[in-house]
């Protein structure tokens, strides 16, 4: 977990009660849980196996070990799960170094959090050696916080990853708003009392109580985040 931590002096500004803005990455801020599911094809396709399309809703936004331990059960694939996470860290890797299309909105909102000096982290799944080569393209100056799935004790769908971004930034998690696109990481973020916007990039996702589902990143901007801490209590 890298952290950068600035003052906190600026989170009420304007009479907000919003703290901090924590980020998922893959198809949230970078377009790439398209890329995963590419790869794990690839991958299993190597190893004389042929992935069923309906097991894709069930891997997206999930920890590896999660996806991945359900694959080698779900074909029967005669490999380790150690073994089969550096073929799809390798190939996610090789993937990203050839394209890495950020989702439409993300530069913007990102540009403006740091003009505002909003305290920002970003909060993945995926392994600290992806996040670090995702950086580079996003900007590591935009956070001030990374936190990585292989660093906490229990990755999404648990409230870990969110409760240390929250920690790591001084914020009361109930005072910070989440960006998420699945399901997975809607259930982390909502464990952890954070009000959540929703962009889904796979499968459907219902509002609920302490959660937004917008079509697109283009209509989230500081003013719409500071405004769903109204709906808090």
């Amino acid at each position: 977990m890298t952290s950068t931590v600035p003052a906190l002096g600026t989170r009420t500004a304007e009479g907000s009660a919003l703290q901090a803005v924590l980020l998922d990455m893959d198809g949230t801020l970078v377009d790439t849980e398209g890329f995963w599911w590419d790869i794990e094809i690839e991958v299993f396709a190597g190893l004389g196996h042929t992935l069923d399309d309906s097991w894709r809703h069930v891997v997206v936004g999930g920890p590896m070990t999660r996806s991945a331990g359900f694959l080698i059960e779900a074909t029967g694939a005669d490999i380790t799960l150690a073994e089969l996470t550096v073929l799809l860290n390798d190939g996610f890797e090789e993937r990203i170094g050839r394209s890495l299309p950020l989702m439409p909105g993300a530069k913007r909102l990102l540009a403006e959090l740091s003009e505002h000096e909003m305290p920002t982290a970003l909060v993945s799944a995926s392994h600290r050696r992806v996040i670090d080569r995702v950086l580079t393209a996003l900007g590591a100056h935009h956070f001030a916080l990374t936190v990585a799935g292989d660093e906490v004790p229990r990755t999404k769908p648990y409230p870990d990853p969110y409760l240390a971004a929250a920690a790591g930034l001084g914020a009361d998690p109930h005072r910070c708003a989440v960006v998420e696109d699945t399901a997975t990481g809607v259930a982390a973020a909502e464990a952890a009392g954070c009000q959540v916007v929703v962009v889904p990039s796979v499968a459907p996702i219902a509002p609920a109580p302490r959660r937004t589902v917008v079509p697109s990143l283009e209509q989230v901007d500081l003013a719409f985040l500071r405004g769903l801490m109204t709906h808090t209590h």
